[in-house]
C-alpha cells in the first residue's frame, strides 16, 4: 500500500503494526486489571547506565526503564503499537509530523507531561555533548546533523505548537516513522531531569505503569518498582510491584525459581534446557522472538582490516559449525542465522545473495585463512581473544565451543576472553577497548528491519560495536527509509544486507528463542514479541 496520505492517529498506525508484524493490530487496553495481592521478584542484570531512556540501550536497563516511563506508544504482545500518551499522530506527506498527546497526564513528582517534556527529552537525546546511547534514533529528524556536527543543542525539526502538541519534520518521508515511537528512546522526561541528569539516572522521576521505590536501586543487588497510581493506560499492573533481583549467573537464579524464591525467570541457562519444561510441571514457555546472537569483529583491529581481512571474516564464518553448537549445547532451541534480522519481522527473507559465507564448510576456512596470510600473515603468537560476559545464559559454554571449532578448523590460537558481567564488557566495547572479537546480539526496539540494520552498521550509529562504516549501506538504508510502504521498504534494507554479506561487520550465528519460567506463586506470564515478559500483567497470590 501507497503511505502519502494523511495519517490519522493509531488507526493508521495500527494497520502499520500489522504489515510490520503480520499478526493481530493494536489494543486500547491492556492485559492487566486489579492488582491481584504480591510482589513479583523477577531475574535481571545489572544496567549499565542510569535509568535514562536514551542512556539506555541494553536489556538490563530496558527491562526497568520500559516499565518505569510512559511514551506516545507501547507494544502488546504481538507488536502490534498500543496508545499511551499519543491522542494523535498525522501526516499528509510522512516528513512533517503532527502529534498531540493527552491532557491530565503527570510525572511522579507531580508535574505535568507536555509537549515540551517530549522535545526537551528527544533535544537531550540527540545531542552530541550528552553522549546518549540511543542518539542514532533522532538521526533522521531536521537538524541532527548540526546537533552533532555544530554544537547545536536544539533538534531544528522539533517545534511546540501548544502545551499538548508539537511538530516533528524529518529529512524525508517514513511510512514507518509512527512504529518507532513505542520504543524508550522516545520517551519524555520532566523538567527536573535537566538539573543534574547523572543523579536522575539513579533516582528518575517518570510516568510508566510502575515509579522507583525510594532508595529502590541497590547497585547489584536488586531493583524495586513499585505500581504509580496515576498511570492510566494499557498497562496497568496487576500485581503490587515487580523487584528485579540482580544474579550473577543463570544457574543461581534458576535454583532460586525452583525454591519459589524467584518467581519469573525470562531465560534459562543451558546446563537445564535438557529438562527444564519436567523441573517447572507446565510452568514454561518457549517463543521465537525478534533476537538474534552474533560476532562483532572490529573494524579497528587491523587483521581483520582490507583484502586479508575480509577473508579472514569469511574464513571465521565457514569454520564455525553452528548448527552443532544449537543442538549440543542449547538443546536445538534455536536457528541457525541466514541474515542480519529475525524471521518473526515482515519483510524477512532467507534466501539473501551472499548468505552462503554462513554455511559450516571447515575446508574452505581453511583455504580462505590461508589466502588471508599469503597476503598478510597473521602474528604467529597472535591468540583471538572473544570477549564475552559470562553471567548471561549459555555465553561461556557457547563461546568455548565455538573457539574450540576455530583452533580445530584454521590451526590457531583462540580463547575466551571472559568478563564477569555484562556492565563491564559493555564498557570495555564502547571504549573500542577489543583485542579481538566480541560476543553481541540484538533485541528488537520496534518490529522492523530497519531496527536490526540502522542502529547496528550505520555510520556512528550507537551500537555499531565494531565502528563498521559504509557509504553504499547507509545510502540503502536512506532508501529503505524514504520508500512509499512497508512492503517498499523491505526490499531496499534486505539490498542493504547483501552489502553487510560483503563486508561481515559481524558474524550472524543464530536467531534467538525465549524459555521462560516461573514459580507456583504466579499466573499470567507471558512473553512479548521481544521476548520480554510482559511484567504488567504477571498476577500472584497472597
Amino acid at each position: 500500500m501507497r503511505m502519502n496520505r494523511v495519517l490519522k492517529g493509531v488507526a493508521v498506525t495500527s494497520a502499520l503494526a500489522l504489515a510490520l508484524t503480520a499478526c493481530g493490530g493494536t489494543s486500547e487496553g491492556g492485559e492487566g486489571g486489579e492488582a491481584a495481592g504480591g510482589v513479583v521478584t523477577a531475574h535481571n542484570t545489572e544496567p549499565q547506565n542510569g535509568l535514562i531512556p536514551t542512556s539506555t540501550n541494553e536489556v538490563g536497563g530496558g527491562r526497568v526503564v520500559d516499565l518505569i516511563y510512559q511514551g506516545l506508544y507501547s507494544y502488546d504482545a504481538d507488536g502490534g503499537l498500543q496508545k499511551e500518551l499519543a491522542e494523535s499522530v498525522e501526516s499528509e506527506d510522512n516528513i512533517t509530523w503532527t502529534i498531540k498527546i493527552k491532557e491530565g497526564a503527570t510525572f511522579s513528582d507531580g508535574t505535568p507531561v507536555t509537549a515540551q517534556s517530549f522535545v526537551d527529552a528527544w533535544n537531550y537525546g540527540a545531542d552530541s555533548d550528552n553522549a546518549q546511547n540511543s542518539s542514532y534514533f533522532f538521526e533522521t529528524v531536521k537538524g541532527y546533523a548540526q546537533s552533532n556536527d555544530d554544537g547545536a543543542d536544539e533538534l531544528s525539526g522539533l517545534t511546540v505548537v501548544d502545551d499538548h502538541t508539537f511538530t516533528v519534520e524529518l529529512l524525508g518521508p517514513e511510512a514507518d516513522f509512527p512504529q518507532r515511537l513505542g520504543y524508550s528512546a522516545y520517551m519524555p522526561l520532566p523538567e527536573v531531569a535537566f538539573e543534574d541528569m547523572q543523579a536522575f539516572g539513579q533516582a528518575p522521576v517518570t510516568n510508566g505503569p510502575y515509579i522507583l521505590a525510594e532508595d529502590g536501586w541497590k547497585h547489584e543487588v536488586q531493583i524495586e518498582l513499585v505500581p504509580n497510581e496515576d498511570y492510566e493506560g494499557p498497562r496497568e499492573p496487576a500485581n503490587e510491584g515487580i523487584t528485579f533481583t540482580i544474579f550473577d549467573n543463570y544457574d543461581a537464579a534458576y535454583n532460586s525459581l525452583l525454591s519459589n524464591e524467584l518467581d519469573v525467570l525470562g531465560e534459562m541457562p543451558p546446563s537445564v534446557l535438557a529438562n527444564y519444561q519436567d523441573d517447572l510441571e507446565g510452568r514454561s514457555v518457549s517463543k521465537a522472538y525478534a533476537g538474534n546472537a552474533t560476532m562483532v569483529i572490529p573494524n579497528y583491529i587491523e587483521e581483520f582490516q582490507g583484502e586479508a581481512g575480509q577473508l579472514r571474516r569469511q574464513a571465521i564464518s565457514m569454520a564455525i559449525n553452528r548448527e552443532q553448537i544449537i543442538e549440543q549445547i542449547f538443546m536445538g532451541t534455536k536457528e541457525v542465522a541466514t541474515e542480519f534480522t529475525a524471521p518473526v519481522l515482515e519483510g524477512y527473507s532467507e534466501d539473501i545473495p551472499g548468505n552462503e559465507v554462513l554455511e559450516y564448510n571447515p575446508e574452505k576456512a581453511k583455504e580462505l585463512w590461508e589466502e588471508a596470510d599469503a597476503i598478510s600473515p597473521w602474528p604467529e603468537d597472535k591468540v583471538l581473544k572473544y570477549t564475552s560476559n559470562t553471567d548471561g545464559a549459555g555465553n561461556k559454554e557457547y563461546i568455548e565451543a565455538i573457539t574450540n571449532q576455530l583452533r580445530t578448523n584454521l590451526d590457531i590460537k583462540a580463547e575466551l576472553d571472559a568478563k564477569a558481567t555484562f556492565k563491564e564488557m559493555r564498557n570495555l566495547v564502547g571504549e573500542d577497548g577489543l583485542e579481538g572479537v566480541s560476543r553481541a546480539g540484538w533485541k528488537g526496539d520496534y518490529p522492523s528491519l530497519y531496527n536490526f540494520l540502522g542502529p547496528l552498521y550505520g555510520t556512528g550509529a550507537g551500537a555499531n560495536d565494531g565502528r563498521y562504516s559504509s557509504e553504499e549501506f547507509d545510502a540503502k538504508l536512506q532508501e529503505g527509509l524514504e520508500a512509499d510502504s512497508v512492503e517498499d521498504a523491505a526490499v531496499k534494507f534486505n539490498e542493504a544486507q547483501e552489502i553487510l554479506f560483503q563486508d561481515l561487520p559481524v558474524l550472524p550465528l543464530w536467531y534467538q528463542a525465549a524459555q521462560a519460567g516461573w514459580s507456583t506463586n504466579v499466573d499470567n506470564v507471558e512473553l512479548g514479541w521481544d521476548g520480554k515478559p510482559l511484567y504488567h500483567q504477571i498476577t500472584k497470590g497472597e
